[in-house]
Parts: structure tokens; sequence; C-alpha cells
């Protein structure tokens, strides 16, 4: 039977011409004993080819070992981060049992690249575990096995370990650098989803001559047809004095699709169901609709203690968006795509948006937000600063953007102070102290710390610290304004006017029990 072609072709590649001649006695290759585990790692299926890498891994890993033994069993995470631990990491964390395990079938572990298995100290942590179970490790960089008690092989270890946090620095830099200069300089499109009223287009050859040759192409943004008149009402109906909610109004009274709704493909994430307030003015904000093109509006945190460093992250930490200051952005020089309002509209228009500055030039202080939980509909109270002085409200779900119901629950209001004073004389109550103790800071620190909230009404403030129980309770009247806040126990039960609700008593909860409710987490979130 004859061998198939590539067997032919392998053979013969390995096999040594019959006409060489060799000067002195021949020596045949040594073979070694020793049965090798193979670990490999790519960071994303996405854009990387899944046998380009663990092909070049493993050949790497193959001549480090040629002559010392084969492998006998391979491991490869696909899609894994190397700032993953390996316990995180599922083929690691399989080649890690596999090491504790006494009958394994290899005697050590070999890897393609140091980078593709360790980040900054991994290797640190994982060489006693290898060593303790009696398993080798090899690496090309160390050109064989690691000794743990050889010094250069430690200093080594160190040095792969800060090059590879180095590396993931010098990656970062060089990456927004660039972008900084396409965005400024070439007004490129960096990716991303274009904004509502534009779609994307092609915008010819990608200018790096080999990425040309492979077919890629740029793009820009183009007014949508569909949805670019919507961004030019809106910024037409602000200069015209309306307010960010009448316009949402009127766009879901119109039954407009919202962004959302409009481009299901690209926000799964998001309901889609109506306009809101602020998905207007994020539209009103965008500089982007002036015809320039606009990065870095948001900057991510990585929450790294060592700068570089992944795994110095907090359990459970990942990075973050938020939104950068106006100076951070960067705005190409000149208009890159067709702009759908004018600059001068455009700066008028955030004129219009602008907010009045506190007459203290300092930012509104609340000293019990999300503390407060309304008793008609469960919702958080939301801060609010009227006439110089802090308050809490909550409007049970409505918005500015949707139309008013008649049968909707009056608007909840408290002024802080009020809310200071009764709050403070129910838990100086409660806990023993003297309510002159008790200042703002203080009385916030306090219900934080013990879990307390306060469960408002129109008519009441109560002291909500867990769950109900047979003791005797007592109703707590809010005091209106001008007046003391004193009540006395025998106000227990007193008639009540037309569309007010009944008082919640004070009810007083062992502390062992308190952790089975808690407020926090089972009053629902505002929506």
């Amino acid at each position: 039977m004859t061998p198939p072609v590539a067997d032919l072709m392998d053979a013969w590649l390995t096999s040594r011409p019959a006409s060489a001649r060799v000067r002195g006695q021949s020596q045949k290759a040594p073979t070694g004993s020793l049965r090798f585990a193979f670990y490999g790692r790519m960071s994303t299926v996405e854009y990387q080819d899944d046998l380009s890498s663990r092909g070049w891994q493993r050949d790497s890993a193959l001549h480090l070992i040629a002559g010392h033994g084969v492998i006998v069993a391979s491991y490869f995470d696909a899609g894994c981060s190397c700032s993953l631990s390996w316990s995180r990491r599922p083929q690691a964390a399989a080649l890690l049992a596999a090491v504790a395990d006494p009958g394994r079938s290899f005697d050590a572990v070999v890897v393609g690249e140091f980078e593709r298995a360790f980040s900054t100290r991994q290797f640190e942590d994982l060489l006693p575990f290898f060593d303790e179970h009696g398993v080798g490790l090899w690496l090309p960089e160390m050109g064989g096995p690691v000794d743990s008690g050889d010094p250069v092989h430690q200093a080594m270890m160190l040095m792969l370990g800060q090059q590879s946090q180095r590396e993931i620095l010098r990656a970062r830099f060089r990456t927004t650098a660039a972008m900084r200069v396409q965005a400024r300089d070439q007004g490129r499109h960096l990716g991303g989803r274009p904004p509502y009223g534009y779609r994307l287009v092609d915008a010819g050859p990608h200018p790096n001559a080999a990425h040309a040759r492979w077919g890629r192409r740029l793009h820009r943004l183009d007014p949508d047809p569909e949805t670019a008149p919507t961004v030019r009402w809106m910024f037409a109906q602000r200069l015209a004095g309306w307010s960010v909610a009448g316009i949402a109004r009127t766009l879901n009274a119109n039954c407009t699709l919202s962004p959302s709704a409009y481009d299901r493909a690209r926000n799964p994430h998001r309901a889609g169901t109506s306009w809101t307030v602020r998905t207007v003015a994020a539209i009103l904000e965008n500089p982007r609709y002036t015809g320039r093109q606009v990065w870095n509006r948001q900057g991510i945190d990585h929450h790294e203690v060592r700068p570089g460093d992944k795994t110095s992250r907090p359990e459970g930490r990942k990075p973050s968006h938020h939104w950068n200051d106006r100076d951070q952005w960067v705005i190409s020089a000149a208009v890159v795509h067709p702009p759908l309002v004018s600059e001068q509209d455009f700066i008028r228009a955030q004129q219009i948006s602008a907010l009045a500055v506190p007459d203290d030039a300092n930012p509104h202080r609340y000293q019990l937000t999300g503390l407060l939980i309304c008793g008609v509909c469960g919702r958080r109270l939301e801060g609010q600063w009227v006439h110089g002085r802090a308050g809490y409200r909550c409007r049970h779900g409505y918005t500015s953007g949707r139309d008013v119901r008649p049968d909707r629950a009056k608007i909840l209001y408290l002024r802080e102070e009020q809310v200071l004073v009764e709050a403070g004389r129910q838990l100086a109550h409660h806990v023993g102290v003297d309510p002159r103790t008790l200042d703002g800071g203080e009385l916030g620190r306090q219900l934080r710390w013990r879990g307390y909230t306060l469960l408002c009404t129109p008519v009441s403030i109560t002291l909500d610290i867990g769950e109900d129980t047979n003791c005797e309770s007592f109703d707590v009247q809010a005091p209106r304004p001008g007046e003391a806040c004193e009540r006395a126990h025998d106000e227990q039960g007193a008639s009540l006017g037309p569309g007010q609700l009944p008082l919640p008593g004070l009810s007083v909860i062992p502390h062992q029990r308190r952790k089975a409710f808690n407020p926090h987490q089972n009053h629902p979130k505002r929506e």
C-alpha cells in the first residue's frame, strides 16, 4: 500500500541523501525519555488564527525539547487574557490539576514563550507548586528547564516578569498616541457605533499599503436619510427655546424610534422603549454633529495597583469607563464628514444647556443620599437642590420625557433639614444617645454603618432597621415648614385626611436578624 503524499514528503525531508559524504564516524541523534505536557495560550479568538498561534508555540516547544523527550499531552487556552491567573483559565487549571495528580502521564511542562503563559509575578507563584510535585518547567528563554535554586535563573525570571509589564504599558501608550494623531490630523473614524443620525460609508483604501493590499477599507460618517432629519429638528427646537424634556415628549408622542430601537443590532443591551431626557441631552451635547471627528470623550480606569500589572487589580474589579473633561477631548482640525448642525448653532445650544453655578461655587452636598426609601412606590429618593437648600424627591417612576398620567401619584418632596431632625431623634431613641450628637454627617455614617434606611411618605418619616416584628410601634409625623419636630406618642392612630397614607411604625429588630433583610438590596432601584 502506497503511503499518503504528505507522509512521503515528510520521509523525504528527514532522510539522508544517499550520495552525501560524511567525514568521521556517524553519530545517531540522542533520543530522550522525558514526557512533556505542552501549554499555550492566545488572547483573542476574533483577531488571531487558532491554528497559526497554536502551531508556532508548539513548534517552539518542540525545538526546545528536541533530543530530550516528546510531548504526550497538550493544554491550550483560546480567548484568555494573560492577566488571568492559571486557576481561572480552563486549560491551565486542568494542567494544574494534572500536575497535582500522582498518576500523571508527563514528567515536565514546556511552553513556547514566557509571555504566552505568564504575566508579571505569576511565574514566581507557580514555580514552587511545580517543584513541590516534582514537575520540571521548560522555557525557551532559559534554553531548557528552570532551576529555582539558581540565582541567575531567579534574576532572569524577575526580568521577564518586568518586561511583560513594560510591554503592556508600552502598547497602551503607543496605541493611544497613534489614535490621538489619527483623530486630530487625519480625522479618521476610529471604530465604534455611529452617532444617531449618521451611518458608516466607504472612505477609500486603507492608508497602510499592506492593509490596502489585503482589501481593508476606511470608513467615515455620512448622514442617515431616515434619522438625520430628526437630529436637525432637535437642534432647531432647542435653539427655538424648547426644553430637553419637551423635545423628548414630542418624539415619544410622534412615535419616533429612539436610537436603541432604531439600531437594535448595535444596542441589544438597551430596552429601546422610548426617548429619555438623557438620550436627547447626549445628542445635543455631541460635537460630532458639527462635522468634526472627536476622540477621547471617555477614558478608561484600569484600577491597577501597579500600572501595567493586570494581576494587581482588586479581585472582581474590571476596567471601567468615565467621562473626560472637555479639555482632554481630541477634535479633528478640519471638518471630515457632512455636518448636521453648524458650529455656531451647536455652541449656542450648549449655552442654553449650561447649568447655573451655586452662589458659593461649591458642589451640592447631600447627607442622606441613598438612605431614603419612598413608602409609596419603594424607589429611592433622589437629591434635589431647591432655593439654596438640599432636599429629596421621588417621582414614582415618572420622567420628564413622558406625558403626565392623570392617575399618577403626587411627587414626594422632603427638605433635608426636616429629615435630619426627625431621623436623628428616632435613631437616638433607638440606640440611646443624645440627639444633639448626631449632626448630618454623623447621622448618615451611623445609618450606613448599621444598614438602616428611612421610609418616607407624604405624612411620615420612619426609621427602618429591618423586618417587621411584634414589637410595639409608634408613628412619627414629618414636620411642616416652620413647625417643631416634637410629637407625642399619644398621636398614634390619629385620623388621617382624605388621600393620606397610613403611617408606618418604628419597629425594633434584633441585630442578628438584619443580615437576612438588607434594605439596601430589597428596595427596588429607581427607573
